[in-house]
């Protein structure tokens, strides 16, 4: 095969799992959300479903991912603030070395459980392809809101939307 018919072939592959990739993330809007069991910092066993009757905020994040590190802080100030009155987060580590991600909580001073995804089972689930990618999930247990990446101001939007699920 030439060159140029290989890269089309790649480029048209790439594509199609591109796209397969944004539907999966547009489909989980509206849809219940994938339960799933994760081991957290704590050492227990997390699961999702437990959450149910409370709005949850579910990150997804990693050590080499400079925005995550940004964002970790103000997820963090979110979590103090709303926690108290019916919000979760649970922000999941998508590293291979899940000390590293450990560490790096402990130094942003992280309250809001930490959960280790090192197979990426629940990343595949959620067709993560960004870091970080956020999900805001209702108390109802539904998908509301998929996040893709960070830039400075996105936690506003984040504040606006915790408050309009807290009211339902």
């Amino acid at each position: 095969m030439r060159r140029p018919a290989l890269l089309l072939c790649l480029l048209a592959a790439t594509t199609a799992l591109l796209s397969t990739v944004h539907a999966a993330q547009a489909d989980l809007r509206g849809r219940a959300a994938p339960d799933f069991a994760l081991k957290s910092l704590g050492g227990q066993n997390l699961r999702l479903s437990e959450l149910r009757g409370e709005v949850v905020m579910v990150n997804f994040w990693a050590t080499w991912c400079g925005p995550c590190r940004q964002e970790m802080p103000l997820l963090n100030q979110i979590y103090q603030r709303y926690h108290p009155v019916g919000f979760e987060l649970l922000g999941v580590n998508i590293d291979d070395a899940t000390d590293r991600a450990a560490g790096m909580a402990r130094t942003l001073g992280v309250n809001f459980p930490v959960l280790f995804d090192d197979g990426k089972s629940v990343s595949r689930l959620y067709g993560v392809n960004t870091m970080p990618m956020t999900l805001l999930i209702g108390r109802d247990g539904t998908v509301r809101y998929v996040h893709q990446g960070y830039e400075r101001g996105y936690e506003q939007t984040y504040l606006d939307q915790v408050r309009e699920l807290l009211k339902e």
